[in-house]
């Protein structure tokens, strides 16, 4: 009942902290200490035994599954987000976006920017995915 709270409160209000990162993270953490049998458990083992990931990991493979999908054109041509590509030589994945630079932390935690790092760190072959679904597998799978 906890979790679906979490993700809505994750993707409104989006923390760029490490201390509301982890103030969302231990509201998850006590939740899972709540439930019989897994009290005496570390918070990993938690996690694996209801078999559910971390929010940071949910927010990073959320934000994976929208660049996926604007970059392979899966939404409308009215929705303008453009991620500029990278056209020089590029070494790892097919599909590597340019970092842009900026000075102020708000423009740093934007979503262009974000997911820039994480993004071009995939392999290849997770990125030339066919489908949506085959991308979230490849991406679980790495």
């Amino acid at each position: 009942m906890v979790r679906p709270h979490l993700e809505y409160a994750q993707s409104v209000w989006s923390p760029y902290k490490k201390k509301d990162i982890l103030a969302v993270e231990n509201v998850l953490r006590r939740a899972s200490k709540m439930l019989p049998g897994l009290k005496n458990h570390t918070y990993p083992e938690r996690l694996k035994a209801l078999d559910i990931p971390s929010m940071v990991y949910r927010r990073m493979r959320g934000d994976m599954i929208e660049t996926f999908k604007i970059i392979n054109g899966y939404y409308d041509e009215a929705v303008n987000i453009a991620l500029e590509r990278n056209t020089g030589p590029t070494r790892g994945n097919s599909k590597k976006l340019a970092k842009g630079r900026c000075k102020t932390k708000k423009r740093q935690i934007n979503f262009r920017l974000r997911i820039v790092d994480v993004w071009n760190s995939l392999p290849n072959d997770v990125v030339e995915a066919d489908s949506v679904m085959r991308f979230e597998k490849l991406l679980d799978r790495f």
